[in-house]
């Protein structure tokens, strides 16, 4: 199971290296990041609902009503990343965007797996965390050089 998610993470970090480019270009024939950003959303949206259709994957509504405001944000994030990515990958470069990009998620992330948010278990930031995340973030000045 944890190969797996291994497995599963290491290739959609793949497939985010490969969105930044293909929505630079989208962006250059749709003429801006932001409507880049919302085609890429309506064909992950279409593409969700096939496989949602095929599995028989219905949200349940009871659940769904029960859930906190901040649980429906997530689009949003991701909005964000997308037309960001098309608007900065062309000026920065691949390699420098989604090493900028990538330094910003872990240092979010330790703060959120030190809180335990969204009922997550907590993690504690020690001292190898902390060496990782600035390593990352000297990964950052060395893909400007």
């Amino acid at each position: 199971m944890l190969l797996g998610a291994l497995i599963g993470a290491f290739l959609s970090g793949g497939f985010i290296a490969l969105q930044a480019p293909t929505n630079a270009l989208l962006a250059r024939g749709v003429g801006s990041a932001v409507n880049a950003a919302f085609v890429s959303f309506a064909v992950g949206t279409l593409a969700l609902l096939i496989v949602a259709l095929a599995l028989g994957a219905r949200p349940a509504a009871g659940a769904m009503r029960s859930l906190p405001w901040y649980a429906w944000t997530g689009g949003l994030y991701g909005a964000f990343f997308v037309a960001t990515a098309a608007w900065a990958a062309p000026r920065l470069g691949v390699t420098l965007f989604l090493t900028a990009a990538i330094a910003g998620q872990l240092a979010l992330a330790l703060l959120l797996d030190r809180i335990g948010a969204f009922g997550l278990a907590r993690v504690e930031i020690g001292p190898v965390r902390l060496l990782g995340v600035g390593l990352v973030l000297a990964g950052v000045v060395l893909a400007r050089r």
